[in-house]
């Protein structure tokens, strides 16, 4: 019985070593990142003809103590022509976890279109931009990052999206995790617009 009681005691203490080691892990994350395809945001503008958004679920650990830059470069033949299209800085939350919706859209009007930029419970102002053509086979938006969630580190930069048009009638594929690839397709394409984030210490 005594070997039981032993056996038992052993197994406990193992089970709960296991437990907050998983739950240290868990809590020392700084942030994850997933594609959000099935979004309300997402559903509202297919429903209404409103444009394109790429939307993605956002969850910031010690958020009080940690900044988000999320941002959008513009390129055109080429060439850059804004650090920063649209951006957003936010930080020193007064919860320790924020979590909610980022992401990056256009809306289209018949004359004009705007582009727009929001996160967890806030968003910048639509900007006004060049006509979107109509034509889908020569403009596309891909999300960078794939199906899985993505773990993010603090000071690094991450491509999440990207919209493009093509200089003439067909549009190829790049990989977007390649900073070659991207760079390559910065030169070939017409216009690029690249939805980034970092996240830092707020001294940064």
């Amino acid at each position: 019985m005594r070997n039981k009681y032993v056996i038992f005691s052993i197994l406990s203490t193992l089970f709960l070593l296991l437990l907050s080691g998983c739950t240290s892990q868990k809590d020392s994350e700084l942030a994850t990142i997933s594609i959000n395809t099935d979004s309300k945001y997402v559903s509202t503008f297919k429903d209404l003809n409103l444009g394109t958004v790429l939307d993605f679920h956002f969850k910031l650990n010690q958020a009080d103590k940690r900044w988000v830059d999320l941002w959008v470069e513009s390129y055109k033949d080429g060439q850059l022509e804004s650090n920063s299209l649209t951006a957003l800085s936010y930080g020193q939350s007064p919860n320790k976890v924020e979590e909610g919706n980022i992401g990056f859209g256009i809306i289209n009007t018949d004359d004009e279109s705007f582009a727009f930029l929001y996160g967890p419970s806030m968003r910048a102002n639509p900007i006004k931009i060049d006509k979107i053509p109509s034509d889908a086979s020569i403009s596309v938006w891909d999300y960078a990052i794939g199906d899985e969630t993505v773990k993010l580190k603090l000071n690094e930069t991450y491509l999440l999206g990207v919209y493009r048009e093509s200089k003439g009638n067909s549009i190829r594929t790049y990989d977007l995790q390649d900073e070659n690839e991207v760079k390559k397709m910065i030169q070939d394409d017409h216009l690029v617009y690249l939805l980034k984030l970092k996240i830092h210490n707020e001294s940064n």
